[in-house]
């Protein structure tokens, strides 16, 4: 024992055991020293956010998680090499959806402008086109793109002209009835129009010509207006009877004293229309309907009897301030006869 501490104490081995021991130390430092030179240093840039991060990770992947910036399904990075940093940039998808002209198209973008976007699509803008945001604008998240598609077509097409009715008046026809003289048909129009269509849907419409390929015919119609004439003659008023010149009888249940004049639609062109909706002629006559309601049948006299109206039915009214409570308006065909009549005091039987 004493030889052996006398052997490694000695002045030879003295030395070499200060180069073990430096040696020794030496490896230590280094083993010491090895997790921190392994550390690598990022810089990360995702989106506004810039962080720089530490880490022994190489994968970009890895990197982000481990800086809490996973990345999403769709997403991705780009990296490289700047002096003491490894940058990562991180691409966030961008969903935009694109209206257009009614399509609709949901599609993800790195960041761009709306023009790149479109170009890279092959999306084209018309110049009649109108789009939603600037070409310019860089795309981001839900953003919406809309494309009003414009376009102009010349369109011809035909227009039935609906033909008219004309009314001629004969006495001779029984009150009311009416004969179909000729028959009318539709007329045709050629039109030729400048349309404007967004997004296929019709905006304006304008005629740049018509042309009339055929003439609408008018329906002739007669309408009767036979009617007891004035007259004095065998006319019988009994009890709730009449019986007419003719030998008709007509039944009444009541009687009403009005003042009655006249009214004719001669000149007009075209004919009367009553408030009922009736054509006016001899027999359909004016009324205060809260008086004598539209529909009562009534056989008028003159109070003297000397003028007889005849049967007729109240299907008009006139003006309120002429024709109301106990006055009536009776039709005749031509002004002049209304002059004749005149304003009489007449009895009005209210036919059963």
């Amino acid at each position: 024992m004493h030889r052996l501490q006398q052997t490694f104490f000695s002045k030879g081995n003295i030395f070499y055991r200060a180069i073990a021991i430096t040696m020794i130390v030496a490896v230590a430092v280094c083993l010491f020293s090895l997790p921190a030179a392994a550390k690598n240093t990022y810089r990360i840039t995702d989106g506004d956010r810039v962080l720089i991060f530490s880490t022994d990770a190489t994968n970009p992947v890895d990197v982000l998680d481990q800086a809490g910036l996973a990345l999403g399904k769709d997403d991705t990075y780009t990296t490289q090499e700047s002096g003491d940093f490894s940058e990562i940039h991180v691409k966030r998808v961008q969903m935009v959806t694109i209206d257009n002209g009614g399509q609709i198209l949901k599609t993800g973008t790195y960041g761009e402008t709306v023009q790149q976007l479109l170009t890279r699509l092959n999306i084209s803008i018309g110049e009649s086109d109108t789009l939603s945001v600037d070409l310019h604008e860089q795309t981001k998240n839900d953003m919406v793109i809309s494309i009003s598609r414009k376009h102009y077509a010349t369109e011809t097409h035909s227009k039935t002209i609906p033909y008219e009715t004309q009314y001629t008046y004969d006495d001779t026809l029984p009150e009311g009835q009416q004969e179909v003289v000729s028959a009318g048909s539709d007329g045709e129009m050629r039109l030729v129009e400048e349309v404007v269509y967004v997004n296929n849907k019709e905006t304006s419409r304008e005629t740049v010509t018509s042309e009339v390929v055929q003439e609408a015919v008018p329906e002739v119609i007669r309408v009767g207006t036979g009617h007891a004439d004035a007259q004095k003659g065998n006319l019988t008023i009994g009890d709730g009877v009449i019986t007419t010149e003719s030998g008709e009888v007509l039944t009444y249940t009541g009687v009403k004293t009005m003042l009655a004049t006249g009214y004719s639609c001669e000149g007009w062109g075209r004919p009367g229309i009553t408030a009922t909706g009736t054509v006016a002629r001899v027999g359909a006559i004016a009324v205060d309907p809260s008086v004598i309601p539209y529909g009562t049948r009534m056989f008028i006299v003159s109070d003297d009897g000397q003028y007889v109206y005849g049967i007729a039915t109240a299907e008009d009214c006139g003006d309120p301030d002429y024709i109301g409570g106990n006055r009536i308006d009776l039709y005749f065909d031509t002004v002049a006869e209304c002059v004749q009549f005149g304003a009489r005091d007449c009895q009005v039987y209210i036919l059963g």
